[in-house]
């Protein structure tokens, strides 16, 4: 598969600006899981995210959903954290729901799920982190992801 048919750069900025809400598949409790980092950061910067999740009730603050088809408002993105083999069926049910785009996190590859959202229409994004594109092309990228405000290396006030 061509990965880098599905890292279009024009692609990812519209999908990140146009967003307002991901469900994210996969979505994990544990704060050490980069599913749940991934989700934080997004929530911070005022996306709605909706977790998917069977084994949780709540993440993130929010009610977990079993599956995509369980989610009751329009998804924007349908972020997957879940091993590559699940794709296909995750990608049926982004069709099935209307999403706008499906974004594959890093090492999610598989050509038959790409394959299903592409020929339905959906913006697909494969191999590529949101949060790391999000801090890309919104101008969020920072050393460990903190924004320390700071245009200067120098420690003024500290002795």
């Amino acid at each position: 598969m061509d990965v880098a048919k599905y890292q279009d750069v024009a692609t990812i900025q519209r999908v990140i600006h146009t967003a307002k809400t991901v469900a994210i598949v996969g979505l994990s409790g544990n704060e050490l899981r980069a599913s749940n980092f991934v989700g934080y950061y997004l929530k911070r910067h005022g996306y709605r995210v909706v977790p998917v999740n069977p084994r949780e009730k709540t993440i993130l603050g929010e009610t977990s959903y079993p599956s995509l088809l369980d989610v009751p408002v329009p998804v924007d993105i349908v972020n997957v954290f879940r091993a590559p083999d699940a794709l296909p069926g995750i990608a049926r049910d982004a069709v099935t729901i209307k999403a706008g785009s499906l974004w594959c996190q890093f090492g999610v590859i598989n050509a038959e799920g790409t394959k299903i959202a592409a020929d339905d229409g959906l913006d697909v994004v494969v191999d590529r982190c949101l949060k790391i594109e999000h801090a890309r092309y919104r101008g969020r990228m920072h050393w460990l992801g903190f924004n320390t405000q700071r245009i200067t290396s120098v420690r003024s006030g500290l002795q």
